[in-house]
């Protein structure tokens, strides 16, 4: 399995509004570097995963939706917990829905979001392409 990952940062504000989050229940912001690693069992007729640009545009383009948003007004979010695991839940998902029509995009297995809110913790979520309908 062959792999490419591209990184950008964003930032967000959002409240977890439960008992379980401590004082992340208020009004909070939070900086995340979010890693996409984009998985193909091949590579295509350029010896590449996918174009590290096109890649990199891809995913600047889903940030610009979430960057310098406050979530809880985010209408996609409504009435939903932004935890770090459902933020890269949700990446995965539109990353997977910009490159779904493409034709190297079509041949992904995979892609994985990393996001990391510090250097010493982080939250990831696996997207498995061939199941996506």
């Amino acid at each position: 399995m062959f792999s490419l990952t591209v990184r950008r940062h964003f930032m967000i504000a959002h409240s977890l509004p439960r008992e379980a989050f401590g004082p992340a229940q208020g009004l909070h912001g939070a900086t995340f570097v979010a890693e996409v690693t984009f998985r193909r069992r091949a590579l295509n007729g350029n010896a590449i995963v996918l174009d590290i640009g096109a890649a990199g545009g891809i995913l600047e383009e889903v940030l610009a939706g979430l960057n310098y948003r406050n979530l809880d007004e985010h209408p996609d979010f409504a009435g939903k917990l932004s935890t770090t695991e459902a933020l890269a839940q949700y990446i995965a998902e539109a990353v997977a829905g910009s490159i779904r029509e493409d034709d190297d995009g079509r041949e992904l297995a995979g892609l994985d979001v990393t996001l990391r809110e510090n250097p010493d913790a982080w939250a990831s979520y696996a997207l498995d392409l061939s199941q996506v309908v």
